[in-house]
């Protein structure tokens, strides 16, 4: 039997896809992209992404693109309907930890473009446009796709599927994988706008939690504007769209002549996990895994953390460096995260859509007393570190967030010194390891950023951390120890292959 076309064939040609299809790529493996669109969507969808997703971006050569159409607000704040804060999560425009700043408004046909772009120009990476997903069929050792195209039915053959194809995913719905509704169903008017005077409008991020009608209105990409406008009970899908009823709506933001109108649309805002994410060589990732409620702005961050965890993966059993079931990790790795941005965007959901006057009005009571107290949650929202996967358990750091370090006075950030491998980063006595760049304290011109490594190393009493490429932490240890480790955790996976290597 030939070779299969490809080691991995993703369905969807989003921003996950595309970030998946570059990660997978730049660690060895082999990708087709298959999109039944003929172009990018030419309007604004997602509204934000966060420091860690520019990093993911930045891994791929996109982030500049990005970050060039992209704005910052310094905070994001709940109101009650007279415009006292119940909550407010601060710090928006600071560097995160990621070496970006900590929330970043987006418009999401440009980021698109920045991702196109990259793609265009990377080896080992194919989109295919106009190919609709009609079925697959499994084999031993790869799996057969049918598409529908402009020239007829054609077929793929990969070694692993991936449906990145969205909420109501077709790969999803072959693969017979059932949701987990986590009960949250409330329909909300979408309004996008292209702006002329940008002194009109707020400057941060808003949610006004009024009973009368719960309001969200945010900043967007570069010249741009979003309201979003929950549908109370008896109103119509079609009687919101009308321009006099959304024009009404906005009258009291006092913005007829600073803005027109770009895109209006109704969504049901969900939240839903798919209760397996990997069946076989089938894989799921995006809004086909998951679907969350706008509030935490977690819907695109969810996707690209996503690819970024699954592509090194692929890229790594494509390249022969480890047994299909590495892929068992991703799911336990990536799900407890997304199910905790899921349940951070609930919980902010439920705060703004209350709609009786005197439930509304005990929350309001509530929330102010804490934040009088002290109490209230502000801050940055806070999400779970990895606790099981492909990690060393019990090591100081395993699991954690690898923070992006930038070298003064150039300000060249860590992973473009670096480079997409994982690092084994120490003093001395650096063994080699398939993969994983070896970056000794001792000789590697890090300038400033050496002192920022050499302080986490202190900070965890460790003499030397393994960085996995989605710059987790893999574990910290001696060299030779987390060298021992790396190799005998990539072993230890094999006893579940599913004998494709």
């Amino acid at each position: 039997m030939s070779a299969p076309d490809c080691d991995v064939l993703i369905v969807g040609g989003g921003p996950t896809s595309v970030t998946l299809a570059l990660t997978a790529a730049r660690h060895g493996a082999s990708v087709i992209i298959c999109e039944k669109e003929a172009d990018i969507y030419p309007l604004p969808r997602a509204a934000h992404v966060d420091h860690e997703v520019m990093r993911i971006f930045q891994s791929v050569g996109a982030a500049n693109g990005v970050a060039a159409t992209s704005r910052t607000s310094a905070h994001y704040d709940f109101l009650t309907a007279d415009g006292q804060i119940l909550l407010r999560f601060d710090g928006s425009d600071q560097i995160g930890p990621g070496g970006w700043p900590a929330a970043n408004m987006i418009h999401q046909p440009s980021l698109e473009r920045a991702l196109r772009d990259k793609l265009a120009e990377q080896d080992g990476a194919t989109l295919r446009s106009l190919w609709a997903f009609e079925e697959f069929e499994t084999q031993d050792d790869r799996v057969t796709v049918r598409f529908r195209t402009p020239d007829g039915v054609q077929s793929v053959t990969a070694k692993f599927l991936v449906g990145a194809d969205g909420a109501r995913s077709p790969v999803r719905a072959a693969a017979t994988i059932d949701i987990d509704d986590l009960q949250f169903d409330e329909p909300w008017l979408v309004i996008d706008t292209i702006v002329h005077d940008a002194e009109r409008l707020p400057k941060v991020n808003l949610q006004i939690c009024d009973p009368a009608r719960p309001t969200t209105c945010v900043l967007m990409g570069e010249g741009r504007h979003r309201w979003e406008f929950m549908i109370l009970p008896g109103e119509t899908p079609e009687q919101v769209l009308e321009d006099a009823f959304i024009e009404h709506l906005l009258e009291p933001w006092n913005v007829k002549g600073a803005v027109t109108l770009e895109r209006k649309a109704v969504y049901r805002f969900n939240a839903r996990v798919a209760k397996s994410w990997r069946k076989g060589r089938v894989l799921l990732a995006g809004d086909a895994a998951h679907q969350t409620p706008p509030f935490a702005g977690q819907g695109l961050c969810a996707g690209s953390r996503d690819a970024a965890n699954l592509g090194w993966k692929l890229g790594l059993i494509a390249s022969g460096d480890a047994p299909a079931s590495l892929l068992d990790t991703y799911q336990m790795e990536r799900e407890p995260h997304a199910r905790a941005t899921i349940q951070m965007a609930i919980m902010m959901g439920r705060t703004v859509c209350a709609v009786d006057p005197a439930a509304a009005a005990e929350r309001d009571r509530q929330m102010l007393a804490a934040r009088a107290a002290g109490t209230s949650p502000d801050g940055q929202a806070r999400y779970p570190d990895i606790t099981a996967g492909m990690i060393l358990p019990g090591s100081a750091g395993a699991g954690t967030y690898f923070p992006q370090f930038v070298r003064d006075p150039s300000h060249i950030r860590l992973d473009d010194l670096l480079g997409p491998e994982g690092w084994l980063i120490g003093k001395e006595d650096l063994p080699e390891l398939s993969g994983v760049r070896t970056v000794n304290l001792n000789t590697e011109d890090l300038g400033s950023a050496s002192g920022d490594i050499l302080d986490w190393l202190y900070r965890h009493s460790a003499d030397a951390v393994l960085v996995r490429p989605d710059r987790y932490v893999f574990g910290t240890g001696s060299p030779a120890e987390l060298a021992a480790a790396w190799q005998a955790a990539l072993a230890a996976t094999s006893a579940a292959s599913i004998g494709t290597e």
